[in-house]
């Protein structure tokens, strides 16, 4: 049952006594709605346009989008090396501190190629490679998502990628510019190629290679609903991380939470986007109640404060009120949510039965704050309920696997019969022979 009290509340959504056999949890917490079809007409449109015409199509596009007239989408170096020395000391700092420990998690993600011997002169390999050339997307939008950079660029870095290539949409605060914070880590990072291009528009000049920018083989980063409609168009001719939507966040708690901490964590991710969601899971009413009053206290105090009400207030975000934490577990991993907190007794405990989350919070002093700055871990996680198939942003997303294959002429004769058979059981009869004529010219047996 949903109640919503005033428009500026966050809304209840009460699952306690549910038939847990028959419940759908997914369906029961809401989300924001994210309509990536209604959008595939006007992002196809784009996706053309740059296609067809190029550089022209990306600074008109970048005109009508972004109100700024780019002559030059590539930023030049040296505006880079600006950004850098002109950086805030202590903005730097925690840049550094940040890419230190993200490098430290990269390098144990590395994977080793894994070689098999199938018996004497029979090795299959494994091999790990790196993508050759990716592009990288970074917002720009309500907020400079400087972290954004970090967390697409260490692991490509970390898993061995040759070519990197970063976007993020003009702004005309800066003559047409990236945001020089984006720029200075750029620097920060070694990343010199960096175009001032934003939107879908950004997506179809990295799969198609338009202008300055030569065509990339992956590209990975958040972005608003056109940005992610473009990878879902372009997909196949560029490979994509995912089409991740708005933020979420879900804790799980109990009576032993800090309602003022679950109310703060509850805001900042409010803060991203009217869309984001926000919710909290728990069998404590006296909880819920505690919440709810300490956001009202912390809402009124924040800068954003009509964006993060937008989205505390909005469908997607709510309190759910369950019988115990056994349905509370039951809820959270049917919601999948990209960011999950746990904050209850034993929380490890909890957090270890987790299925379903892109990204775990353990305990009171793990905020999802600190995993989109300096936990170490990766910002870049799946939305809309995706946890529950795909993994966050890693190494593991800038390697292929290729399978390399090493027989001896011995090795290939000991497998030959059964070659030959399965290959005639499919009607395939010249794949056998190409083992046959290997045989010395006898046939198979």
């Amino acid at each position: 049952m949903i109640s919503t009290g005033s428009i500026q509340r966050i809304q209840r959504i009460d699952l306690r006594g549910a038939d847990r056999a028959t419940v759908d949890y997914r369906a029961a917490v809401p989300r924001a709605d994210f309509d990536v079809e209604a959008a595939v007409p006007a992002v196809h449109a784009i996706c053309e346009d740059v296609r067809t015409r190029g550089l022209e199509a990306i600074r008109e596009l970048s005109e009508r989008f972004d109100g700024v007239a780019v002559d030059d989408i590539r930023v030049a170096p040296e505006a880079l090396r600006s950004a850098l020395e002109r950086l805030d000391p202590d903005i730097r700092a925690g840049l550094e501190e940040s890419i230190r420990r993200l490098r430290a998690t990269c390098a144990n993600e590395l994977e080793r190629d894994a070689v098999t011997d199938l018996g004497p002169g029979a090795r299959v390999t494994h091999r790990k490679v790196p993508v050759g050339r990716v592009g990288l997307y970074v917002p720009g939008g309500l907020a400079p998502l400087v972290s954004s950079v970090l967390m697409n660029v260490v692991p490509a870095q970390t898993a061995g990628v040759e070519s990197i290539a970063l976007a993020s949409p003009p702004q005309k605060e800066f003559g047409g510019s990236v945001h020089p914070t984006i720029l200075a880590a750029c620097a920060l990072l070694g990343v010199d190629e960096v175009y001032a291009v934003g939107g879908a528009q950004a997506i179809a000049m990295f799969a198609y290679g338009t202008g300055p920018c030569a065509k990339v083989d992956l590209v990975t980063g958040p972005g608003n609903i056109y940005t992610v409609t473009a990878k879902r168009i372009l997909k196949g001719l560029v490979g994509i991380d995912s089409e991740a939507g708005p933020t979420e966040i879900a804790v799980l708690a109990d009576d032993s939470a800090d309602p003022a901490y679950v109310a703060a964590d509850l805001i900042s991710q409010a803060e991203h986007d009217p869309l984001a969601a926000s919710v909290l899971v728990t069998p404590s009413e006296a909880l819920a109640a505690a919440v709810e009053t300490a956001l009202e206290e912390q809402v009124a105090a924040t800068k954003h404060v009509e964006r993060i009400r937008t989205s505390l207030s909005g469908p997607q975000s709510g309190i759910v009120l369950v019988d115990d934490l056994e349905q509370g577990l039951e809820v959270v991993n049917a919601y999948a949510a990209e960011h999950l907190e746990i904050q209850t007794e034993d929380a490890a405990g909890w957090a270890a039965r987790v299925r379903n989350a892109g990204a775990i919070f353990v305990g009171p002093y793990a905020p999802v704050s600190l995993g989109d700055y300096c936990a170490g871990s990766n910002h870049v996680l799946p939305t809309g309920g995706c946890a529950c198939h795909s993994s966050g942003l890693s190494v593991r997303a800038f390697t292929k696997s290729v399978h390399v294959v090493d027989y001896s002429r011995e090795a290939l004769a000991a497998v030959a019969g059964h070659v030959v058979t399965l290959a005639e059981a499919e009607d395939l009869p010249g794949h056998g022979a190409a083992v046959k004529v290997r045989s010395a010219g006898e046939p198979a047996e």
